[in-house]
């Protein structure tokens, strides 16, 4: 197969989830939606904190020491904060979603008795396209099957997380919408980038830094159920710079040690 495959086949089924989801949400209750939503939130929940226990992986506490695990993780996720807040990527993802859910009604004049069900549906488009870029880009499979794809080592991770984000995409698209379908850019962008990555990079990457962006992805990946519950509304794209942050502290505690 060729590069690139893993994300296409991606693309695929969140397009194919979010054309069913949308086809039957309508007909829900609201009620049915929000449990979805809440089972969607529980399910990530769980996800991230398999993810999050890479902090425990032999090769990462072999390469910093026992201690720093938790310090490499903490350093990625405060020094990855700072830097999204400073850059606003949390405010610029929502502009997007905003600027695509005006693309795709642009074509229907509304009256002023349909400017409040408008500004719910942008809400509802906006939402959708959030948490679903950062369900489907945010996670170990996203991150280790691109790279693993760009390595030369096949595309099984991420045609096993296809099938996942499909059946996530139906449930996401019952309760927001087409913002779910619209999140295949940031697919596009993240996998394919990662792919790139990996291509480039060859064997380079350690399997501790490796570890290390797993685990602070997988506590990125609890904001994101903490969105999905709705207990908090954590800026969870402000703090993806901690992904690039936590490979590259981990290298300099091992060159410090």
């Amino acid at each position: 197969m060729f590069p690139g495959v893993g994300t296409l086949v991606n693309v695929v089924t969140v397009l194919l989830g979010t054309l069913v989801g949308t086809s039957v949400g309508h007909r829900l209750p609201e009620r049915t939606r929000t449990v979805v939503t809440d089972g969607l939130g529980l399910v990530t929940l769980l996800i991230a904190a398999g993810s999050a226990a890479a902090v425990g992986d032999a090769a990462l506490s072999d390469a910093v020491g026992d201690a720093a695990p938790l310090l490499v993780v903490l350093g990625s996720v405060l020094v990855g904060g700072i830097t999204g807040s400073l850059l606003r990527i949390e405010d610029r993802l929502e502009a997007l979603g905003g600027l695509l859910q005006r693309a795709a009604t642009r074509r229907a004049r509304r009256g002023p008795d349909q400017d409040d069900a408008a500004e719910r549906a942008r809400a509802r488009f906006v939402q959708g396209f959030v948490v679903s870029s950062l369900v489907f880009c945010v996670g170990p499979l996203t991150i280790l099957g691109s790279l693993q794809e760009g390595l030369g080592n096949g595309a099984d991770q991420l045609l096993l997380k296809s099938a996942l984000d499909g059946f996530a995409a139906i449930a996401f698209a019952a309760s927001f919408g087409w913002g779910v379908g619209a999140s295949v850019l940031s697919l596009v962008v993240v996998q394919g980038g990662l792919t790139v990555l990996g291509a480039g990079l060859g064997s380079f990457v350690p399997d501790a830094h490796l570890a290390a962006l797993t685990a602070t992805g997988g506590l990125l990946l609890v904001g994101v159920a903490l969105r999905l519950l709705d207990l908090k509304q954590v800026k969870v794209a402000d703090l993806l710079p901690a992904l690039v942050v936590a490979p590259l502290l981990t290298q300099l505690v091992v060159v410090v040690r």
